[in-house]
């Protein structure tokens, strides 16, 4: 297993450059630079073209790449113009809140999609499954944006349940239990809204495998062995079933930290799927490609992942 993960760590370099090359070339074809609407139209025109000169802008895209990767070899990611720092400390500032969000999502995905893909199987072709069924159907033909629309006018703005943006509540002490509280309340609305669609594709997945599993031979023994039905359930039944959720367990979580974009822009949630939305709109690529490479490294990460996983899952099967 060792040797797998080193290979597939240094099959991931040559992948990340790639990418990197071609986010470079993308944004190189996009109108405007960094200092695109930030400039008083009152500086003269040669100040401008001084401040582009001296910030690399007028380089051919291929020189800029060549001038960051070196520079990101030292340790150097970049300065973010809009902001004005290093865009590891842009960065750094925002990945904790979408990390929290990525976790909490990631439970209530499990706490809620468990029972009802094992309810759903065990009971299938029942009022129950069509229920639960229908509900899956129904999440895999809503956007998750459009959920998350729905989520925070029901309950942020008409029920006033939970907050309706930011991470905390202003005037708070850093460290406190309150201040600990209301992070917590602010991240369960976006959390739900991301888990309450994400659970679907858990639930369809663990009810075709109890169906399955229900119906094989070891099951059938075990049964006539006098094995209680509850017990059967969740030592037998359950854990065959469970191991192409385990397969996906990587991919699920990796998605999570950089697919939540659209739900933090509902949400104003200040992480680092709304800092990418706002990169790419004040031309700021400087923080723009680092988030990038950093979703490209977590999708290939999630892939290595979920194979370590299911190799210890499933003894049948073996990574050399």
């Amino acid at each position: 297993m060792l040797k797998f993960t080193i290979r597939r760590l240094l099959v991931t370099f040559p992948q990340l450059v790639v990418l990197s090359v071609l986010v470079f070339i993308l944004g190189s074809l996009m109108p405007g630079d960094a200092l695109s609407g930030m400039i008083d139209p009152n500086i003269p025109a040669e100040a401008i073209e001084a401040r582009r000169e001296a910030l690399g802008l007028n380089n051919p895209w291929y020189i800029q790449y060549r001038d960051w990767i070196v520079n990101m070899f030292q340790g150097d990611f970049g300065r973010s113009i809009f902001h004005q720092r290093p865009v590891v400390d842009v960065i750094g500032d925002r990945m904790w809140n979408t990390i929290w969000l990525s976790l909490l999502s990631t439970i209530f995905i499990y706490v809620i999609g468990l029972p009802l893909g094992l309810i759903s199987g065990r009971y299938n072709d029942t009022l129950i499954d069509s229920a639960i069924t229908g509900y899956t159907y129904l999440g895999f033909a809503t956007p998750t944006f459009i959920f998350g629309l729905v989520m925070l006018w029901i309950f942020g703005y008409n029920l006033g349940w939970f907050p309706t943006g930011g991470t905390v509540s202003p005037g708070l002490e850093q460290g406190s239990f309150e201040f600990f509280i209301s992070k917590i309340n602010h991240l369960i609305l976006p959390s739900l809204s991301i888990a309450l669609i994400g659970v679907v594709g858990t639930v369809q997945y663990l009810r075709s495998g109890v169906i399955e599993t229900k119906q094989k031979d070891f099951i059938t023994l075990a049964r006539a062995k006098g094995v209680k039905t509850n017990v059967l359930y969740v030592k037998h039944v359950f854990r065959n079933s469970i191991i192409p959720i385990v397969a996906f367990f990587g991919y699920e979580i990796t998605a999570l930290l950089g697919g939540s974009v659209l739900i933090e822009r509902i949400y104003s949630y200040p992480g680092m799927g709304q800092l990418f939305l706002e990169s790419i709109s004040t031309r700021d690529f400087s923080v723009a490609n680092v988030l990038i490479l950093i979703y490209g490294f977590l999708a290939i990460l999630g892939a290595l992942l979920s194979d370590i996983i299911l190799s210890i899952v499933d003894p049948r099967i073996r990574i050399k």
